[in-house]
């Protein structure tokens, strides 16, 4: 079983560092094919690369931020981001019927809209 922290902001590292979790591997970018069960994924994933982990039996933790349009954009350090809240929290991402075959193609989104 592996942790992996994955970001390449640093001020996301050093805040991850203060909150005393261990971490076994820190990725600036995540390989979902890397993933097996039981290993932990904390960070800021796209939706479609967390619900990839997720199949692959592995847990997703998201870094949650509630950053003000005011501040995106900007390189944050642990001072930032203690100031606006920043918290973990796990979620289970998956795609509709595709709980057991990763990389499936999924449907045209079009579809998804058709009247």
């Amino acid at each position: 079983m592996t942790t992996y922290l994955v970001s390449r902001h640093g001020g996301a590292h050093e805040w991850f560092a203060e909150q005393g979790l261990p971490v076994d591997a820190c990725r600036e970018h995540l390989d979902v094919r890397q993933i097996r069960p039981g290993d932990v994924v904390i960070g800021t994933l796209p939706v479609h690369l967390a619900a990839e982990a997720c199949t692959r039996g592995g847990r997703y933790v998201h870094l949650v931020l509630d950053l003000p349009e005011s501040m995106r954009g900007r390189e944050l350090n642990a001072e930032d981001m203690r100031a606006l809240g920043a918290r973990l929290e796990e979620f289970v991402v998956s795609r509709p019927n595709r709980r057991e075959e990763p990389n499936q193609e999924a449907p045209h989104a079009a579809g998804l809209w058709a009247g």
